[in-house]
């Protein structure tokens, strides 16, 4: 089987955790904070909050924000479902904002129109989670401009989108938003095996989050050297969560992070390639807007045409050890938060999409095995 995503892990690697490995600290010691100021410096933003999941950076974020019980946020429906859980960890309600059927992109002009009636309600969402698609940033100059006018804070989802620019600057600067968080997942862009960061340029919410992910608890510091009688003293300020990185998993990000922007140029030659055979196959891709500079975390094709039957290619494709995926599953669709009326722009992208596999290791004949089996599954005898 040929995967839709993979980590690739090297001997570079393997040193980089074995050596905290025999070290003192396994966690809580110094390398937890070498990634962060690694992740710093390669984006531009001013603090970084490491944490054990993009999922808790997510958690974390709305709560230094100060989300709550009868809150309103908004995201995207094309997404994984830690976008929308992480306003009902708060006890706050989620909604959906349409996308853009070409990017799966959160809509600007459905946005824009949304709050507009949402105004007329008084039903304004406190914050608004546009999700960078696939490896591709959101228009976020156009949401960060609404933000202002009509109040609301902003967390860009950036998990597919490490190593992405956006009018070229890296995403995870945070010049259009409040934190921007990024998922380490096996099959994201790097790995820390699980783990993921909350990026932002504003001191108090890092310090936030940096309470939030560890219990809430701060230890008390002797002002006089060499005094260690009131060493065991710390005290739990707010409720928080063990959501630490630990430093075999930041090791790992470290060395992997000295190859983001090689992977990323793999996979843009990747995406290329994908580009020119599907155009002979009379296929599309998504468009990448010109701001943007993607990192091509997916490659979704669109199977459009009443003569095409998506299930019946994805089909053949699996059984063909091609290891196609469908992302995403509009979230309002699940019997969760089964809800809300259908979307058209999600809808339209929805039943058309198909992701390819796309890693940096994956080879030139395994390519040509993917377009070649996606040829016949779309000339079977439907």
């Amino acid at each position: 089987m040929i995967p839709y995503g993979k980590q690739d892990v090297t001997s570079d690697d393997i040193e980089s955790v074995v050596e905290v490995l025999r070290s003192d600290f396994l966690t809580q010691g110094p390398t937890v904070p070498r990634f962060e100021e690694k992740l710093c410096k390669y984006t531009g933003s001013d603090y970084a909050v490491a944490v054990n999941s993009c999922t808790s950076a997510l958690h974390i974020a709305c709560l230094a924000l100060g989300l709550g019980r009868g809150d309103i946020l908004w995201t995207s429906p094309i997404t994984f479902v830690a976008s929308a859980n992480c306003a009902l960890y708060c006890q706050a309600v989620v909604d959906f904002v349409d996308v853009d059927p070409d990017t799966a992109l959160m809509s600007i002009e459905k946005l824009r129109k949304k709050l507009e009636r949402a105004k007329i309600s008084g039903k304004l969402p406190k914050i608004v989670i546009p999700v960078h698609f696939a490896g591709q940033s959101c228009d976020m100059e156009s949401i960060y401009a609404l933000g202002k006018e009509y109040g609301f804070s902003i967390i860009e989802d950036a998990a597919h989108a490490s190593g992405s620019y956006y009018k070229n600057k890296p995403v995870g600067i945070c010049s259009y938003s409040d934190i921007t968080v990024f998922s380490f997942h096996p099959v994201k862009i790097i790995t820390t095996g699980e783990g993921g960061v909350a990026l932002t340029n504003n001191s108090s919410l890092a310090n936030h989050m940096r309470l939030l992910r560890s219990h809430g608890i701060v230890r008390k510091e002797s002002k006089r050297k060499n005094v260690m009688s009131d060493g065991w003293i710390y005290n739990q300020k707010v409720l928080g969560y063990n959501y630490r990185m630990s430093d075999i998993s930041a090791a790992l990000g470290i060395s992997q992070l000295n190859r983001l922007d090689d992977y990323v140029l793999k996979r843009t030659k990747i995406a290329n390639w994908y580009n020119d055979e599907i155009e002979k196959l009379g296929l599309n891709s998504l468009i990448i807007n010109s701001d943007n500079r993607s990192s091509h975390h997916l490659y979704v094709i669109r199977l459009t045409g009443d003569l095409v039957d998506r299930k019946k290619v994805f089909t053949y494709m699996r059984d063909h050890d091609i290891g196609v995926n469908v992302h995403y599953i509009p979230l309002y669709k699940h019997s969760f938060y089964k809800k809300t009326k259908q979307l058209h722009g999600a809808e339209d992208y929805y039943n058309s999409a198909i992701s390819l596999p796309i890693y940096p290791t994956i080879k030139k004949n395994e390519l040509e095995k993917v377009v070649a089996t996606l040829y016949k599954a779309l000339h079977q005898k439907l």
